[in-house]
Protein backbone atom coordinates (compact mmCIF):
# COMPACT_ATOMS: atom_id res chain seq x y z
CA UNK A 1 0.00 0.00 0.00
CA UNK A 2 0.92 3.65 -0.47
CA UNK A 3 0.71 4.29 3.04
CA UNK A 4 3.63 1.83 4.25
CA UNK A 5 5.29 3.50 1.60
CA UNK A 6 4.86 6.71 2.93
CA UNK A 7 5.29 5.58 6.34
CA UNK A 8 8.94 3.93 5.42
CA UNK A 9 10.10 6.50 3.76
CA UNK A 10 9.19 9.37 5.88
CA UNK A 11 10.33 7.12 9.31
CA UNK A 12 13.23 7.05 7.05
CA UNK A 13 14.02 10.79 6.38
CA UNK A 14 12.65 12.21 9.74
CA UNK A 15 15.02 9.43 11.43
CA UNK A 16 17.97 10.93 9.01
CA UNK A 17 17.08 14.46 9.61
CA UNK A 18 17.10 13.97 13.60
CA UNK A 19 20.36 12.08 13.87
CA UNK A 20 21.65 15.11 11.35
CA UNK A 21 20.92 17.54 13.90
CA UNK A 22 21.97 15.38 16.88
CA UNK A 23 25.56 15.33 15.21
CA UNK A 24 25.24 19.10 14.71
CA UNK A 25 23.89 19.78 18.31
CA UNK A 26 26.84 17.48 19.68
CA UNK A 27 29.42 19.36 17.46
CA UNK A 28 28.21 22.13 18.67
CA UNK A 29 28.24 21.53 22.56
CA UNK A 30 32.17 20.26 22.08
CA UNK A 31 33.29 23.46 20.73
CA UNK A 32 31.64 25.59 22.99
CA UNK A 33 33.07 23.48 25.50
CA UNK A 34 36.88 23.64 24.31
CA UNK A 35 36.22 27.67 25.04
CA UNK A 36 33.94 27.58 28.10
CA UNK A 37 35.24 29.23 31.15
CA UNK A 38 33.91 28.36 34.81
CA UNK A 39 32.22 30.15 37.54
CA UNK A 40 30.49 29.21 40.26
CA UNK A 41 26.61 30.42 40.15
CA UNK A 42 23.23 29.33 42.20
CA UNK A 43 19.67 28.80 41.89
CA UNK A 44 17.58 31.40 42.79
CA UNK A 45 14.28 30.02 41.36
CA UNK A 46 12.75 27.44 39.23
CA UNK A 47 10.66 28.48 36.32
CA UNK A 48 7.52 25.74 35.90
CA UNK A 49 7.24 24.99 31.46
CA UNK A 50 3.17 23.32 31.21
CA UNK A 51 2.51 21.65 27.70
CA UNK A 52 -0.11 19.99 27.23
CA UNK A 53 1.10 16.43 29.16
CA UNK A 54 3.69 17.49 31.33
CA UNK A 55 5.57 19.79 33.59
CA UNK A 56 8.76 20.08 34.26
CA UNK A 57 10.84 22.86 35.86
CA UNK A 58 13.79 24.71 34.95
CA UNK A 59 16.63 26.27 37.08
CA UNK A 60 17.33 30.49 36.63
CA UNK A 61 21.25 30.93 37.59
CA UNK A 62 22.34 33.95 38.57
CA UNK A 63 26.45 33.91 38.11
CA UNK A 64 29.47 36.99 38.43
CA UNK A 65 31.18 36.42 34.98
CA UNK A 66 35.16 37.55 34.64
CA UNK A 67 34.43 41.33 33.67
CA UNK A 68 32.44 41.57 37.34
CA UNK A 69 29.26 41.45 35.78
CA UNK A 70 26.09 39.89 37.20
CA UNK A 71 24.35 37.21 34.72
CA UNK A 72 21.31 35.59 34.81
CA UNK A 73 20.11 32.88 32.67
CA UNK A 74 17.27 30.33 32.42
CA UNK A 75 18.80 26.52 31.85
CA UNK A 76 17.01 25.14 28.59
CA UNK A 77 16.46 21.62 30.06
CA UNK A 78 13.99 21.08 32.65
CA UNK A 79 12.96 18.12 34.40
CA UNK A 80 10.18 16.88 36.56
CA UNK A 81 11.31 16.13 39.89
CA UNK A 82 13.51 19.43 39.51
CA UNK A 83 17.33 18.38 39.18
CA UNK A 84 18.08 21.70 41.24
CA UNK A 85 16.58 23.16 44.28
CA UNK A 86 16.70 26.86 45.18
CA UNK A 87 19.67 28.23 46.71
CA UNK A 88 21.72 25.39 45.50
CA UNK A 89 25.38 25.74 44.17
CA UNK A 90 26.02 25.19 40.73
CA UNK A 91 29.17 25.09 38.31
CA UNK A 92 28.32 27.36 35.26
CA UNK A 93 30.32 27.28 31.93
CA UNK A 94 30.35 30.36 29.60
CA UNK A 95 31.61 32.10 26.75
CA UNK A 96 33.21 35.01 27.65
CA UNK A 97 31.90 36.74 24.56
CA UNK A 98 28.63 35.65 25.33
CA UNK A 99 27.97 35.13 29.19
CA UNK A 100 24.20 35.02 28.88
CA UNK A 101 24.48 31.79 26.86
CA UNK A 102 25.53 29.86 29.95
CA UNK A 103 24.62 26.62 30.78
CA UNK A 104 25.09 24.21 34.14
CA UNK A 105 28.23 21.92 34.02
CA UNK A 106 25.78 19.00 34.43
CA UNK A 107 25.68 16.00 31.62
CA UNK A 108 21.55 16.35 30.96
CA UNK A 109 21.96 20.21 30.92
CA UNK A 110 24.92 19.87 28.66
CA UNK A 111 23.85 16.77 26.24
CA UNK A 112 20.65 15.98 27.35
CA UNK A 113 19.58 17.90 23.92
CA UNK A 114 21.57 15.54 21.40
CA UNK A 115 21.32 12.41 23.42
CA UNK A 116 17.16 12.65 23.41
CA UNK A 117 17.50 13.79 19.75
CA UNK A 118 19.76 11.03 18.78
CA UNK A 119 17.68 8.30 20.31
CA UNK A 120 14.30 9.75 18.70
CA UNK A 121 16.12 9.84 15.28
CA UNK A 122 17.75 6.23 15.63
CA UNK A 123 14.57 5.00 16.35
CA UNK A 124 12.74 6.06 13.61
CA UNK A 125 15.74 5.75 11.14
CA UNK A 126 15.78 1.80 12.57
CA UNK A 127 11.79 1.49 12.10
CA UNK A 128 11.75 2.93 8.69
CA UNK A 129 15.08 1.28 7.24
CA UNK A 130 14.12 -2.13 8.67
CA UNK A 131 11.38 -2.05 6.72
CA UNK A 132 12.61 -1.14 3.49
CA UNK A 133 15.34 -3.90 4.64
CA UNK A 134 12.59 -6.61 5.03
CA UNK A 135 10.76 -5.90 2.00
CA UNK A 136 13.81 -5.81 0.10
CA UNK A 137 14.83 -9.18 1.66
CA UNK A 138 11.54 -10.35 1.40
CA UNK A 139 11.50 -9.50 -2.51
CA UNK A 140 14.68 -11.22 -3.29
CA UNK A 141 13.66 -14.38 -1.33
CA UNK A 142 10.62 -14.34 -3.48
CA UNK A 143 12.52 -13.59 -6.53
CA UNK A 144 14.73 -16.96 -5.81
CA UNK A 145 11.98 -18.98 -4.87
CA UNK A 146 10.37 -17.96 -8.17
CA UNK A 147 13.36 -18.98 -10.47
CA UNK A 148 14.47 -22.33 -8.40
CA UNK A 149 12.00 -22.73 -6.60
CA UNK A 150 10.34 -26.61 -7.26
CA UNK A 151 6.43 -25.66 -8.24
CA UNK A 152 3.50 -28.02 -6.68
CA UNK A 153 0.25 -28.08 -7.21
CA UNK A 154 -2.18 -27.10 -3.86
CA UNK A 155 -5.24 -27.15 -3.07
CA UNK A 156 -7.03 -23.95 -2.15
CA UNK A 157 -8.56 -23.95 0.60
CA UNK A 158 -9.55 -20.14 1.87
CA UNK A 159 -9.57 -16.55 1.73
CA UNK A 160 -8.47 -15.07 5.66
CA UNK A 161 -7.90 -11.28 6.60
CA UNK A 162 -4.46 -11.21 8.68
CA UNK A 163 -6.16 -9.59 11.90
CA UNK A 164 -2.39 -9.28 13.50
CA UNK A 165 -1.66 -6.30 10.59
CA UNK A 166 -3.73 -3.52 10.47
CA UNK A 167 -3.26 -0.25 8.15
CA UNK A 168 -5.63 2.91 8.40
CA UNK A 169 -7.74 0.38 9.88
CA UNK A 170 -8.25 -2.03 7.24
CA UNK A 171 -6.65 -5.51 7.43
CA UNK A 172 -5.08 -7.14 4.57
CA UNK A 173 -6.12 -10.98 2.64
CA UNK A 174 -4.23 -14.00 2.54
CA UNK A 175 -4.52 -17.00 0.25
CA UNK A 176 -4.52 -20.29 2.20
CA UNK A 177 -3.59 -23.14 0.67
CA UNK A 178 -2.84 -27.29 1.07
CA UNK A 179 -0.46 -29.40 0.04
CA UNK A 180 0.28 -33.37 0.72
CA UNK A 181 3.49 -34.38 0.62
CA UNK A 182 4.09 -37.38 -1.32
CA UNK A 183 7.43 -38.02 -0.18
CA UNK A 184 6.64 -37.77 3.50
CA UNK A 185 3.17 -38.16 4.15
CA UNK A 186 2.88 -34.71 5.47
CA UNK A 187 0.36 -32.48 5.26
CA UNK A 188 1.74 -29.00 4.58
CA UNK A 189 -0.72 -25.66 4.94
CA UNK A 190 0.95 -22.41 2.74
CA UNK A 191 -0.41 -18.85 3.34
CA UNK A 192 0.08 -16.35 0.55
CA UNK A 193 1.85 -12.62 0.54
CA UNK A 194 -0.85 -9.81 1.86
CA UNK A 195 -3.03 -8.34 -0.58
CA UNK A 196 -4.79 -5.13 -0.22
CA UNK A 197 -7.91 -6.36 -1.72
CA UNK A 198 -10.20 -8.99 -1.32
CA UNK A 199 -8.96 -11.82 -3.89
CA UNK A 200 -12.21 -14.24 -3.63
CA UNK A 201 -14.11 -13.31 -6.72
CA UNK A 202 -10.93 -13.95 -8.83
CA UNK A 203 -9.85 -17.31 -7.53
CA UNK A 204 -11.90 -19.40 -10.26
CA UNK A 205 -9.75 -22.28 -9.77
CA UNK A 206 -9.17 -25.07 -7.18
CA UNK A 207 -5.30 -25.96 -7.64
CA UNK A 208 -3.07 -23.05 -6.74
CA UNK A 209 1.00 -23.47 -7.61
CA UNK A 210 3.09 -22.98 -4.93
CA UNK A 211 6.87 -22.57 -5.58
CA UNK A 212 9.09 -24.34 -2.66
CA UNK A 213 12.50 -24.71 -1.62
CA UNK A 214 12.72 -28.19 -2.32
CA UNK A 215 15.47 -28.97 0.75
CA UNK A 216 13.32 -27.07 3.16
CA UNK A 217 9.58 -26.72 2.52
CA UNK A 218 8.84 -23.72 5.39
CA UNK A 219 10.31 -21.74 2.61
CA UNK A 220 7.78 -21.15 -0.13
CA UNK A 221 6.16 -18.78 -2.20
CA UNK A 222 2.27 -18.92 -3.16
CA UNK A 223 2.31 -18.13 -6.86
CA UNK A 224 -0.30 -15.08 -7.12
CA UNK A 225 0.42 -14.26 -10.91
CA UNK A 226 -3.52 -15.18 -12.06
CA UNK A 227 -4.94 -12.62 -10.40
CA UNK A 228 -5.20 -8.94 -10.84
CA UNK A 229 -2.76 -6.51 -9.68
CA UNK A 230 -3.77 -3.77 -7.89
CA UNK A 231 -4.28 -0.57 -9.73
CA UNK A 232 -1.70 1.98 -7.95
Amino acid sequence: MKVIAIIKYLFTLIGAAMLAGAFFWYGSTSNFLKEAVKAEGAVVELVRSQSSDSTTYRPVVHFLSQDGRQIEFTSTSGSNPPSYTSGEKVEVLYLPSAPQDARINGFFSLWGGPVIVGGMGSLFFLIGAGIMLAGLFKGRSDDKLRLHGTPVSTQFQSVEQNRSLSVNGRHPFRIFTQWHNPATSELHIFQSNNLWFDPSDHINQQQITVFIDAANPKKYLVDLSFLPKLAQ
